[in-house]
């Protein structure tokens, strides 16, 4: 083994697929690209960290509510401008040409060219690492899109692409001599 720089360390610990993340603050509609994201206890809970240096963060704080927007890799370019400039300045939604869909429980929009949607509510916000915790309350797939790979961010400006699948869940369930 060659050692690694250890401020290079989280390059190597992908936590998830790279999301935007939609508000609506009562006025104004913004997303934002966030490479943080993590699933709580294999259930609907999620996690993912962003702060005041972001726009949505007011609108997260105020209403609560957004939509974690998942695209596949068709949209990698796309996805990578839209974290590279501010909704204080732009409105993304027409200037990237997505598409806002109403959701059913939140105020915050889907986005119609990702591959999945998932309206949340916050429940809880970690200040002092910029952790937000929400609560999944409607999920929705769009399974007519031909491409389906999602694609995760290294940290440096490299992306990881979701290649083969691969089903291992025979051996998981598998009973182990001795019941072990």
């Amino acid at each position: 083994m060659k050692e690694f720089p250890l401020n290079k360390a989280f390059t190597l610990l992908e936590p998830g697929p790279v999301i935007l993340v939609t508000t609506n603050d009562g006025n104004n509609t913004n997303m934002m690209t966030l490479s943080w994201t993590m699933v709580l206890d294999f259930t609907s809970r999620f996690a993912f960290m962003t702060g005041s240096w972001n726009y949505s963060y007011k609108a997260l704080t105020k209403t609560k509510e957004c939509v974690i927007a998942v695209p596949t890799v068709d949209l990698a370019r796309t996805v990578v401008r839209i974290g590279s400039c501010s909704g204080a300045n732009v409105n993304k939604f027409e200037k990237f040409k997505l598409t806002p869909v109403n959701a059913v429980h939140v105020n915050a929009p889907l986005v119609k060219e990702c591959y999945a949607n998932i309206e949340c509510r916050v429940v809880d916000h970690i200040q002092k690492y910029n952790i937000f915790i929400l609560d999944g309350i409607a999920a929705w797939v769009d399974e007519k899109r031909r491409e389906k790979r999602f694609f995760h961010a290294v940290g440096d400006g490299r992306f990881i692409v979701d290649g083969e699948k691969i089903n291992h869940r025979k051996i998981m369930i598998e009973k182990l001599p001795n019941g072990v």
